[in-house]
């Protein structure tokens, strides 16, 4: 019987990512990049207290392919520290990570480059044997797939781009078919994927993901022969299997990247692996706060006492990320007070008003009655009513309405 295997699963680190707030006055770094950081720390802390066997990263250490020095060198002395505990480790290579030029190093390449001692870049479809990782536990990497690492400019000229992401997808399924074939069958076996997956919820990336992509299905994941399926990719922390194996789970992003995300716990996933079978479970992580309020006002009557009285205690708005919803008639917007909000929030981290202004409600003309089949002056008449202009104001308006478009109007 194999011996159980403890593996510590990240992804979407994101450590560059600058969207809130001011600069951290000892590090000189963002205060957004500071809570990433100290995400990631407590990550690799744990992979060191834990002592796990092996930690697998599932891809985007960044969000911008061409990362600042000062975020690589960051990113670097955590990575350095699993080197220096001598615990093996994978970097899947994302879609963040990988230049849009072709020819260009990924963000990862430094680690092979310099041949950092038990730090393993994964950037092509390939199987991590035993004897690479000094672990016995094997793993197929499949790092983020573009239309050009597959197919030639020839093979997509002129086809339907989602034709050609088929053809991608077929292509990565019987590479990672072969490779599972090849795979010694008493030793467990991990598939690490930075990609989509048929079925999955996206999170609030699916915003910002530009064109079509790569989706592997359910069947090539949910291979019996795999033991676990480590993904990346997508923010949202998911399980695909829904508790049966092998677990094919997306860890989702290691701190919330926007209000799109408010609601999701962000964590990383602890797990115990024999050939076989696989037994997980998610690990929180302690981050930034993020409120995002919706208020609501229709009457001008107490307007800005009303949006007051709704807003959260300043115990809860301290250091957090804040957004503030509101809803109101488009006619009242000299009564808004930004100033008087913004100063309830000053403890904050960072604050932003997203104004909806309601337009006034349009008239209402019936299931049977369509608006093409109304006159001008039915038109009017009907929107003079629905606003409660005064027949003497109405006839004023009619009048100049009938010298603007010419046509004999009445009430």
């Amino acid at each position: 019987m194999s011996s159980t295997i403890k593996i510590l699963h990240f992804a979407d680190a994101h450590v560059d990512m600058v969207n809130h707030g001011r600069h951290d006055p000892e590090s000189g770094l963002p205060v957004r990049v500071v809570d990433f950081l100290n995400a990631l720390d407590q990550i690799i802390d744990n992979a060191i207290t834990e002592r796990v066997d092996l930690v697998l990263f599932a891809g985007d250490a960044y969000k911008d392919r061409n990362p600042q020095p000062t975020f690589q060198r960051e990113w670097g002395r955590r990575i350095m520290r699993l080197s220096q505990a001598g615990i093996p480790t994978v970097l899947l290579v994302g879609n963040h990570d990988v230049s849009p030029a072709s020819g260009r190093a990924h963000t990862l390449q430094e680690f092979r480059t310099l041949a950092v001692p038990h730090i393993h870049v994964a950037d092509r479809l390939e199987r991590i044997d035993p004897a690479q990782l000094g672990v016995p536990v094997q793993i197929i990497t499949v790092p983020w797939v573009s239309r050009h690492a597959l197919m030639t400019r020839e093979e997509t000229v002129g086809k339907d781009p989602q034709a050609v992401y088929d053809a991608i997808a077929e292509r990565v399924a019987d590479g990672i078919d072969r490779l599972i074939a090849e795979a010694d069958p008493d030793v467990p076996l991990l598939l690490a994927a930075h990609a989509s997956v048929q079925g999955a919820l996206y999170g609030s990336e699916r915003q910002v993901m530009l064109g079509q992509e790569l989706v592997l299905s359910g069947s090539v994941v949910g291979d019996r022969r795999l033991d676990y399926v480590a993904l990346g990719h997508i923010h949202k922390h998911q399980d695909l299997s829904r508790g049966g194996q092998p677990p094919v789970v997306y860890p989702g992003s290691i701190e919330r990247i926007d209000f799109g995300e408010v609601k999701e716990k962000k964590g990383f996933v602890l797990a115990d692996i024999t050939k076989g079978q696989a037994h997980w479970r998610f690990v929180p992580l302690e981050t930034r706060r993020f409120i995002d309020l919706t208020i609501e006002v229709d009457s001008a009557e107490n307007f800005m006492p009303d949006i007051l009285a709704q807003l959260p205690d300043p115990e809860r708005i301290n250091d957090a990320v804040c957004r503030l919803n509101l809803y109101y008639p488009r006619e009242l917007e000299p009564q808004l007070d930004e100033v008087a909000i913004a100063h309830h929030f000053n403890d904050a981290l960072s604050f932003h008003i997203a104004k909806h202004r309601r337009s006034e409600q349009r008239s209402r003309l019936g299931d049977t009655l369509a608006v093409e089949t109304l006159t001008p002056e039915e038109l009017l008449a009907l929107y003079w009513d629905n606003k409660g202009v005064a027949p003497e104001e109405a006839a004023i308006l009619q009048t100049l309405a009938r010298d603007i478009i010419g046509t004999n109007l009445t009430i």
